[in-house]
Order: structure tokens, then C-alpha cells, then sequence
């Protein structure tokens, strides 16, 4: 008898049945996170500020939320078909999934096709951000008349690159109006001399009309050009090679979950919205920081438990749950250097909330200090609104400082009156000259004296 070959599991089955989470300790140990799942993938190569926090059983993983949370906070990377438009697109997925909104990354003409990341409720909220994401097509273009070599389109291609002016063609829905767009790269894939017809590709920023990029090529070539087909092959962080899905997955897979109750296909193709963020720049904070930042706080440097190297000051960085959950998009304020000295203070602004408040439990206001001021507030020493009153003792209103006044405010209750102060004489006061009145004569001669 041979021995049994052991069953190979695979990563993604792992991921959606483990649990995973980073757990305090004060141990450095060495733990393998490539097999980790989304925004907590090699986490262990982050830098450690501490391991030391109190973990809360609110969250989880975002590959093990319910049904309705993972729907809402998910998207789709769907293979749009030519001849609808993107919002048509948009609104028949959200008839079908029956859900408050929907929202896409960036306009398809009608005739194109091709990726397009189909946002679902609290997903629309990273919208803008993708929308502004790098774009590539593969284009079909047919020249008027033959050239001399391929040599030249390829020169000529190597041309269209940079920063180009353009002015959207006809059939755009926007102002034609001149305006800068940045190509990065484009390849020649093939070309027919038959036919005068050619494939390449194109890289560029978003916002970019590939057809009017068609009719510069003509012009270059000196031929006349114009583009045949059309296709989006990446955008953003999502491509074609990635879990693309069409509009016949999305009818079947909730069509399958209302008669069977099976939710298998709806969670195959819909993906969570931390995977549009894998590309950012992390820091993960404490578990009872999250709800402040919920409710729009900053982020403190004594809530923070690991970060990335590279983060830059003024750049867009995702503060991360320690279930590996996107709390908010953010702006850096300290740079990940300074970040290693730095024991207290701001280290980044949020910039975007994306989970919602109250998800985690609240954990601010339970200091001494807060604590003190709500026993005072239910034994009458302060009002309602914690301010002080007639009955408040003298040691608080020494340390009060009222942050709702103006600083002039401020100064006045800051000063000591002294009641045997001599009054400043004042001087006297100058009387206002009076203006001489000039009468004009009047230049006949019967009026003069």
C-alpha cells in the first residue's frame, strides 16, 4: 500500500471558512500573511508600533459577512456588453438585486465594452476614487489609404504619448472642450495591409477618447484614421483576468439565492470593496478606535498598531480594522519615517468614511476625567450641557477652559480685576478745526463787489 497523498486545499477556500485576525500579544513572532485574504495580506512585513490592544467581538472578516452587509459592501467587475449605456447597465443591476444604490466607475460609450466596476450601496462611496484611476483599451483602427510600413504606425504611436491635447468627438455627452489628458503607453499588437486595419494598445488616463487618439494617428500618418471597435481590458485595480462577470451571472445567481436559498453564486461574483483598495498604502488601528473614526475623528498615533512602509505625506492611504475591514480613506499627515519617533499627535485626516457608525462599539468619553464630569452633571455640581454653574466647586472652574468661546472671551475671564487701580486720565480731547468756506465768485461782473 503507497501512502495517501495529503488533500491540497486551496487559498481561497481558506480564506472564506478561517478566521482572521490579528491578535494582541506581546510576543514577536513570525507569522506567514501571504495567504492571508485582501487588505490584511502580508501584514506581518508591516511595521509593528505595538501589539498591545483590547480586541472587540464586534466585525469580522469581510469574506464571512451576513448576505445583505456583503452585498452592500461589494461590487461587481462586469464584462459591460456593447450597445447599452453604463447607466442602463447600472439601473437594470440594481432592479435586479433589489438594492438602494448603484454606481459605476466610469463612463462606457454604448458601443464599447469591456470592464466596468459596478458599485453596490456602500461601495458608491469609492466610486470617485476609481473613477479617476488609470484606464487601458484595446482599440481596432482602420486606415483610408495604405502606408509604406508598420515601422511607421509604430513610430508613429510612440509619438502619441505624454500629455496630449483633446477635444471630445461629437458623439461624447460632455462640452467639447479642450483639455490635457496623459498617455502612457501604446503597442502595436498587429496589422493587416489588406485591409488597412490594425490592433494596438493604449494605457492612458481617465478621461481619454481612444477615438479622437484614432484620428490623430491618421493624421500623423498622413492617411486619415478612424477607430472600429473598442474595448476597456483594465480599470483601475481591476482587469479583464480578474472575476469578470457578465449581466447573465448576476440574473442567474439571484434568481438561484430566491428559489433555493443558495447564496453560493451571488458571493462568487460579487467581490468586497476592500479589494478595490489592495493597491493603498495601510494603517491599522486599535479596535476601539474605530467608532471615533466613524464619527469623523482623526487619526491619533496612540491608536495606531502597524503601518506600511512608503507612505508620503499628502497622500491617499486606508485605515484598516484588525479584521481587516476598511474603516475610511485618508490623507497622510506624517510620512511612514516620521511615524517611528512619533508618540503622539494626528498622524493622517480622514478622508472618506466607508463603514458605517456604530459597527463597533463606542469606547470614547469613559476616561477619568469624562467620568468625573458626568457624576458631576447627575449630582447637579455642573448643567446639562457640563458647564459650570452656582453650585460648581472652585477647583474645577480653575481648570475649566471653555473652548466654545472666542479667544478675546477668553482673555477677559482670564484677567484679574484690581479694584484699587487708579483711573488713567485721559486726554483731553482736540476740538475739530473748522473748515474754511470758500464762496467761488462768480464770474460776471455785476455780482462782484
Amino acid at each position: 500500500m503507497g501512502k495517501k497523498s495529503k488533500t491540497q486545499v486551496s487559498v481561497e477556500e481558506v480564506q472564506h471558512t478561517n478566521e482572521f485576525q490579528i491578535a494582541p500579544s506581546n510576543d514577536v513572532g513570525k507569522l506567514n500573511g501571504e495567504d492571508w485574504p485582501l487588505l490584511l495580506k502580508n501584514f506581518d512585513k508591516m511595521n509593528v508600533r505595538t501589539n498591545h490592544y483590547t480586541p472587540l467581538p464586534e466585525g469580522c472578516s469581510p469574506l464571512q459577512r451576513s448576505l445583505k452587509n456583503y452585498i452592500s459592501s461589494g461590487f461587481f467587475n462586469l464584462d459591460k456588453p456593447s450597445n447599452p449605456s453604463s447607466h442602463e447597465v447600472v439601473s437594470w443591476i440594481k432592479r435586479i438585486l433589489r438594492c438602494e444604490k448603484t454606481g459605476h466607475s466610469g463612463t462606457l460609450d454604448p458601443k464599447v465594452s469591456g470592464c466596468l466596476i459596478v458599485c453596490i450601496d456602500r461601495t458608491t462611496r469609492l466610486a470617485k476614487s476609481q473613477q479617476g484611476a488609470g484606464k487601458e483599451y484595446v482599440a481596432i483602427f482602420k486606415l483610408h489609404n495604405a502606408v509604406d510600413s508598420q515601422k511607421s504606425i509604430k513610430q508613429a504611436l510612440e509619438k502619441l504619448t505624454g500629455p496630449l491635447f483633446q477635444r471630445p468627438p461629437l458623439i461624447s455627452a460632455v462640452k467639447r472642450q479642450l483639455r490635457v489628458r496623459t498617455i502612457y503607453k501604446n503597442t502595436l499588437i498587429e496589422y493587416d495591409d489588406e485591409q488597412n486595419m490594425g490592433i494596438f494598445t493604449v494605457a492612458c488616463e481617465a478621461g481619454t477618447y481612444v477615438r479622437t487618439l484614432c484620428v490623430h494617428l491618421g493624421l500623423l500618418l498622413g492617411k486619415g484614421s478612424q477607430m472600429q471597435e473598442l474595448r476597456r481590458i483594465r480599470s483601475g485595480i481591476t482587469s479583464e483576468e480578474e472575476g469578470l462577470v457578465t449581466m447573465h451571472d448576476i440574473l442567474d445567481a439571484q434568481y438561484l439565492y430566491d428559489h433555493q436559498k443558495d447564496d453560493s453564486y451571488l458571493r462568487a461574483i460579487i467581490r468586497p470593496l476592500e479589494a478595490l483598495l489592495t493597491g493603498h498604502k495601510r494603517i491599522v488601528v486599535k479596535d476601539s478606535a474605530v467608532n471615533a473614526i466613524c464619527y469623523g475623528a482623526k487619526i491619533l498615533a496612540t491608536g495606531v498598531l502597524r503601518y506600511d512602509d512608503g507612505i508620503e505625506v499628502g497622500k491617499e492611504i486606508v485605515i484598516v480594522s484588525t479584521k481587516g475591514e476598511c474603516i475610511c480613506t485618508a490623507v497622510a499627515i506624517v510620512s511612514s519615517e516620521s511615524m517611528v519617533t512619533l508618540s503622539h499627535g494626528i498622524v493622517a485626516k480622514t478622508k472618506r468614511v466607508v463603514m458605517e457608525r456604530d459597527t463597533y462599539g463606542r469606547k470614547w468619553g469613559l476616561g477619568p476625567v469624562a467620568s468625573k464630569k458626568k457624576a458631576m452633571v447627575e449630582a447637579g455640581t455642573l448643567d446639562k450641557f457640563g458647564k459650570p454653574n452656582e453650585k460648581t466647586p472652585s477647583d474645577w472652574k480653575n481648570a475649566f477652559v471653555d473652548y466654545s468661546l472666542s479667544k478675546k472671551d477668553l482673555k477677559r475671564s482670564s484677567k484679574v480685576t484690581v479694584e484699587d487701580q487708579e483711573p488713567v486720565e485721559k486726554a483731553p480731547k482736540k476740538e475739530p478745526k473748522v473748515e474754511k468756506i470758500i464762496k467761488k465768485e462768480s464770474s460776471s461782473s455785476d455780482d462782484s463787489d
